[in-house]
């Protein structure tokens, strides 16, 4: 059960809003509603993973990310490039292009995310070895999706690779390169930038409880780092540094690079939210048994279509496959020793076990609650369940519980008070009490 207040990256300017309910409609958490002609997000069921962000066209929603300034406390700055950045730019063949132009904005040293997620990648191949794990196994890497489970899933809480994701794990290594060949710094003398495609590994960061920190100090936005990276990149001079990624790490930007690493042919990998909680509900219904790992991507395309990113994902996609054609399969290879089976995951590498953050009663006992409920159910019967949102609620039965639990009325259904002032006029004019303007134009 979720303990400590959970700080979002994604926030609402009221000032932008104008009640239009896109958002209401696109959030798979029903945490937004309508009220007196402003949004409101809910911050116990928001996931962060951006869609109000992409589908609000008055830019009311929007991501809190560090920026630049942020690293001058820092004398040593170590940038985390997602392999997301890769596929932003045109033209971009050779990635020692870009981890040049990263020590040319500011950072003393450039650790790549794709290297760690080969990391992940061949200890999740043995992992999937072992007979006394829950199947099928379900990626950790999408923080989104991660908190999508631990709201909605609590059964699928177990599924979840126990592996710390890339971007942890690069960290990790980062911090203690660094404090290995610099022996004159200290731990807090090192900056670690995680440069982000979405808003829910922003919250991530900044919400790990005190006895499960992460390495990262800082994030930047994929598109705040862009433009200095775009006048950093001089294609004319030959790169000092270079990259070390593989074709199996920056797969990872794409649906499916993680799971098709895995050499493993029972796999399934969805993107885009509605389509994982499609996944998830027939993960629930136990109708994906004959599966052995399921990759799931928030955003459509995956980290490619990240709300922080600049490009088109599926441009960006593009990209990335003419890239790995010039790249190693990989440069991480983890195998075990002759006679042996599976290697376990270093204990420094484990992801604690997500737990089920418990949705707030609907009352203080449990009769209350279920008193509740039951005029939830009766509310609902009179209810046209038309989901139109028009009430600023994203379902009928999203709105009865609302009317419920008092946070507003039932002549906010604009369908029923609709069918209620016609039966009216009808009733009137059968009796002859009011004369409409259509009685008046028929003359």
């Amino acid at each position: 059960m979720e303990i400590f207040e959970y700080n979002h990256s994604v926030s609402l300017n009221p000032d932008k809003c104008v009640g239009c309910t896109s958002c209401l409609k696109r959030c798979p958490t029903e945490a937004i509603r309508i009220r007196n002609g402003k949004a409101h997000i809910n911050a116990s069921r928001c996931i962060d993973c951006g869609e109000c962000i992409r589908m609000c066209a008055h830019k009311a929603k929007k991501a809190a990310y560090d920026h630049f300034d942020s690293l001058e406390r820092f004398k040593y700055k170590i940038a985390l490039p997602a392999p997301s950045l890769y596929g932003q730019f045109n033209n971009l063949y050779d990635l020692d292009y870009l981890i040049e132009g990263l020590y040319k904005v500011g950072f003393d040293d450039v650790f790549e995310v794709s290297c760690a997620a080969e990391t992940v990648t061949g200890y999740t191949r043995h992992y999937l070895m072992r007979g006394d794990i829950k199947k099928p196994v379900i990626s950790s890497a999408c923080p989104a999706v991660v908190r999508l489970i631990s709201l909605r899933y609590p059964e699928l809480c177990d599924h979840l690779l126990p592996i710390k994701s890339p971007m942890e794990i690069a960290a990790m290594e980062a911090r203690k390169k660094a404090l290995s060949e610099h022996p004159e710094l200290k731990k807090e003398d090192i900056g670690i930038a995680f440069i982000s495609p979405c808003p829910a590994k922003i919250s991530f960061v900044k919400n790990r409880p005190a006895d499960d920190k992460t390495e990262v100090d800082v994030v930047l936005a994929v598109s705040e780092v862009y433009f200095s990276l775009i006048s950093a990149m001089d294609a004319g001079i030959a790169p000092e540094h270079s990259s070390d990624s593989g074709m199996i790490g920056v797969s990872w930007a794409s649906s499916g690079g993680e799971s098709s690493a895995l050499f493993n042919e029972k796999y399934l990998a969805a993107d885009g939210i509605e389509n994982v909680i499609m996944v998830l509900d027939h993960l629930e219904d136990e109708s994906l048994s004959e599966l052995e790992f399921i990759e799931l991507n928030a955003c459509n395309g995956g980290c490619s279509g990240g709300v922080l990113s600049v490009e088109n994902p599926y441009i960006a996609n593009a990209r990335l496959t003419n890239i790995r054609r010039t790249l190693p399969i990989t440069n991480t290879v983890i195998r075990s020793k002759p006679g042996e089976g599976s290697v376990d995951v270093p204990a420094e590498y484990s992801m604690r076990h997500v737990d089920f953050i418990e949705a707030p009663p609907l009352g203080k006992t449990l009769g209350e609650s279920l008193e509740k409920m039951a005029k939830i159910e009766k509310l609902c019967q009179r209810l046209p369940d038309h989901d139109c949102g028009s009430c600023g609620s994203p379902t009928c039965r999203a709105f009865a519980e609302d009317v419920v639990k008092g946070e507003t009325t039932e002549d906010e259904c604009i369908v029923n008070m609709r069918s209620l002032i016609e039966e009216l006029a009808r009733n009137y004019r059968a009796d002859g009490d009011i004369t409409t303007p259509a009685d008046d134009n028929n003359g």
